[in-house]
């Protein structure tokens, strides 16, 4: 089969689609990936995946939408794919709209979060409901990451049979490692003893960052690494201002060490993975902390709390909140053996539910491939 795996942006397909390219193309599949036009593409470029660049925009810019509803549309007609599995919201209603007005024989799509379950003016979430609703009457396979959103998508009326593939990330490259542990900590000026607390996400707002760097100053037996950067598409709040302020405040216990190609390197360096976002979809980045041996802090929200045994794992503490972030943090600093105990049973957890290769096999298979 000739298959289209469409998303927004290049860090979603570098990050998120790569690995099922990958398991589609090794069962004797063609597959073409669809994004907007980036650097990160230069990866699945150099494992020999045709790439085409769509005007993707991460806005609700009537022309913007559909300039990019127009060129879908002379791709889809031009390269006749015999399935298109698109994903994220703004990119999955439009490539499948584009894919149904030109015959493709199979449209599947992925749902990474639904914005009606984001914070948010009513309209924002009553528009993206009418338009989940409309966009899975035109869907012939409905996934999601999430099991409490596959179960929305069902009891609202999306698709009724809309399912959880979840997410996953190969135990291969994300797993403890000592020599990559001493390594890091040398080169980031942790001493062995020290408890270093790292996060791993785009640095926008509902990541969670005001909290967790206010919390931080409530931790002072640890150190934090941040790990990433802002899109050029992200929208909302610039947190260089909080940025600095942690810097000034937080002094040697804070660094930020932007885009970097070795997570794993530094997810086995660390000791506490932490997450505190508003909302999510199933967070990747969850998922490479357990594997790293790490107990995980995050929100009791859609996503993590699915990923995450309370007490077990790790602690879910209350989205947008500082005090029972910070209590959860220091615990988890104040306590190597617990640290330990629950970094265990989170790998273990991590194998069993949220290996890639079973994610992508469970996921190829619900396609049809």
């Amino acid at each position: 089969m000739k298959i289209a795996e469409l998303t927004n942006v290049d860090f979603s397909l570098r990050h998120f689609l790569l690995p099922l390219m990958r398991g589609a193309r090794a069962r004797g599949h063609e597959v073409v990936g669809l994004c907007a036009e980036g650097p990160l593409l230069d990866l699945p470029r150099a494992e020999g995946f045709r790439i085409i660049p769509v005007p993707m925009a991460r806005s609700l810019n009537p022309l913007a939408q559909a300039r990019c509803l127009a060129a879908l549309r002379q791709v889809f007609a031009r390269e006749r794919f015999d399935l298109v599995h698109a994903h994220m919201p703004i990119s999955g209603l439009l490539a499948r709209a584009a894919a149904k007005s030109v015959g493709v024989p199979h449209i599947a799509y992925t749902c990474h979060g639904f914005l009606f379950n984001q914070p948010g003016p009513w309209w924002r979430r009553k528009l993206s409901l009418g338009l989940e609703w409309a966009a899975g009457r035109i869907t012939d396979t409905y996934l999601t990451v999430s099991e409490e959103e596959a179960g929305d998508a069902r009891r609202l009326g999306i698709h009724p049979r809309a399912t959880a593939v979840l997410n996953g990330r190969d135990p291969a490259l994300f797993h403890p490692d000592a020599g990559a542990r001493a390594a890091v900590r040398a080169e980031l000026g942790a001493a062995p003893g020290d408890c270093v607390i790292v996060a791993v996400s785009r640095l926008v707002r509902h990541k969670g960052y005001p909290e967790l760097l206010a919390a931080m100053e409530q931790v002072p037996e640890a150190t934090l690494w941040v790990v990433g950067e802002r899109l050029a598409s992200d929208h909302g709040e610039d947190l260089d201002p909080a940025f600095a302020r942690a810097e000034a405040v937080l002094g040697r216990r804070f660094r930020r060490l932007g885009y970097r190609h070795d997570v794993a390197r530094v997810l086995a360096a660390a000791d506490v993975f932490t997450l505190p976002s508003h909302f999510e979809g199933l967070p990747m980045s969850v998922i490479e902390g357990m594997l790293c041996g790490l107990p995980v802090v995050a929100t009791d929200i859609r996503g993590p709390r699915e990923m995450v045994v309370e007490g077990e794992t790790g602690f879910l503490v209350p989205p947008i909140t500082v005090a029972p972030l910070a209590a959860a943090l220091r615990r988890l600093a104040r306590d190597p053996a617990l640290r330990a105990r629950m970094g265990e049973a989170g790998r273990a957890r991590a194998m069993e539910r949220f290996d890639e290769a079973k994610v992508v096999a469970r996921t190829l298979d619900l396609l049809g491939l």
